[in-house]
């Protein structure tokens, strides 16, 4: 007589039977298995060689571009790697930018502009760290701005400033400030 266990479990001398395929309402176990690894990767997305894009590129993840692209890239807080194929004639606003092709127009990032060996830009670079390769092209000028602008430039580095108390002058008339608990 036929048991329905018997059916599932492999006999001594018989190769095992394929497992029953899943039901169509219940998600199969290979893509969650899969799908961690992948999730913690940060997304990049790719342009390939043989995309043209010529108006206004906007987005919020990194992006390497291959191809071609004409008008504004802007990646505020992402990273911009234009590959050894790609070739910019754009505005570039962007946290990172990394060249390995070719650059025509103005690269403006948040953290770093990083002109690798073969790479080329002819424009100006606005960025508050910048490194140019041996065997890199550039024509332009560089504006190496501080994190925090005119805030940063305000305050003389290793100098304290004194508290608003000591430096406001009094006022005849004017009720004082004491200085309570020093």
């Amino acid at each position: 007589m036929w048991k329905r266990d018997e059916a599932v479990r492999p006999t001594s001398g018989q190769p095992a039977a394929p497992p029953p395929a899943p039901a169509p309402n219940v998600a199969a176990s290979p893509t969650p298995r899969t799908e961690p690894g992948h999730s913690m990767e940060k997304d990049i997305v790719n342009i390939g060689k043989s995309v043209v894009i010529k108006g206004e590129l906007n987005g919020s993840e990194d992006l390497t571009i291959e191809g071609h692209v004409e008008g504004t890239i802007q990646l505020r807080d992402h990273v911009l790697t234009i590959g050894p194929n790609g070739k910019i004639k754009a505005q570039v606003f962007a946290k990172m930018v990394i060249v390995l092709g070719e650059v025509q127009g103005n690269v403006t990032a948040s953290d770093k502009v990083d002109i690798r060996d073969n790479g080329s830009v002819e424009g100006d670079l606005i960025a508050p760290r910048i490194a140019i390769a041996e065997g890199a092209h550039f024509k332009g000028s560089i504006d190496m701005q501080k994190k925090g602008g005119a805030q940063a430039q305000a305050k003389p580095a290793g100098q304290p400033q004194p508290p608003a108390q000591q430096q406001a002058p009094a006022q005849p008339g004017a009720p004082q400030a004491q200085r309570v608990g020093v």
